[in-house]
């Protein structure tokens, strides 16, 4: 009887788990409306007619599709100058950051490490006490990096925070009697290090990668501050002067003398293709490291 009701049956919620699973549902819709509609518009007014795009007719579809946007973009030789420039301060400080938060979580993770309790302490006073812009300026100055690559690397090679959850991770899924193993073998702490901890730490090293990689590919402020050759601009240096101020020089672009409203309404479908020239690389490299990333950044979830 006890068989039969349950492969006949249907689990029964109370109206407690009905009322969550609907509230739960409602906010999920709106998260998803609020994080997507933004992109789904940017999207569709880059492909879509200028006047559409002016007037407010479009709303979410493309109206009228037009990649002339994209056309101008692509004529403007800085925009290719600022991704060169872009994926070089995006890679190169993306590696130096890895190496300095592992070499940095590292010890901090080994319970024999002595010190470790006094440089945590150390680390996280840096979280909440800054020197400041001036006295960062004046370092930077000092140390010979004003207008060169290094400026855009060295100052934010490390982020304590980053350091804190990596740190977390390997003190929670690198086991004590791991090391006292390979230590048994003969391998040294560097060799632990290389060769066993970091092939077991993938999901927190892609995380990092994608937190930093991000971080330094929409940065814009050192760049602002550090640097004075155009050459060496990143590309969100090009399109802060599009996107921030309300107006954009179409000379440069290589744009001929039409009318000033036509040229104004092309000049609003070009910030929204250069938003989507932007961002495709970011997320075209999300996917890839989604599994991990939702692994690691769970590291300090309540397992049940």
């Amino acid at each position: 009887m006890a068989k039969g009701s349950l492969k006949s049956g249907k689990i029964h919620q109370s109206w407690h788990d009905t009322v969550f699973d609907i509230i739960n549902i409602t906010i999920m819709v709106i998260l998803f409306v609020l994080f997507v509609w933004p992109l789904l518009f940017v999207f569709s007014a880059s492909f879509s007619d200028p006047n559409a795009v002016w007037n407010g007719k479009m709303w979410g579809i493309p109206v009228g599709f037009n990649v002339e946007c994209y056309k101008t973009i692509l004529r403007y030789k800085n925009i290719w100058v600022g991704y060169r420039n872009t994926i070089v301060y995006t890679v190169l400080g993306t590696v130096i950051n890895l190496i300095m938060t592992i070499c940095a979580a590292y010890p901090l993770s080994r319970k024999d490490f002595v010190p470790r309790n006094f440089l945590m302490g150390m680390f996280v006073f840096t979280m909440y006490f800054g020197g400041g812009l001036i006295p960062t300026y004046l370092v930077v100055q000092k140390l010979g990096m004003l207008d060169t690559l290094w400026a855009m690397v060295i100052p934010g090679a490390v982020s304590i925070y980053n350091v804190i959850v990596t740190r977390t991770y390997f003190q929670s899924n690198i086991p004590e009697s791991l090391q006292e193993v390979a230590e048994l073998d003969g391998a040294n702490s560097a060799q632990f290090l290389i060769y066993i901890v970091l092939p077991l730490s993938a999901p927190i090293i892609a995380v990092m990668a994608l937190y930093y990689g991000v971080g330094h590919w929409n940065s814009y402020f050192s760049a602002l501050i550090y640097l004075q050759d155009m050459k060496k601009y990143p590309l969100q240096m090009f399109l802060r002067d599009i996107l921030i101020q309300n107006e954009v020089d179409l000379n440069m672009f290589g744009l001929d003398t039409a009318q000033a409203e036509a040229k104004q309404r092309l000049a609003q479908t070009i910030k929204y293709g250069v938003i989507i020239v932007a961002s495709v690389p970011v997320l075209c490299i999300y996917p890839f490291v989604q599994k991990y990333f939702v692994k690691g950044v769970m590291i300090g979830a309540i397992k049940g």
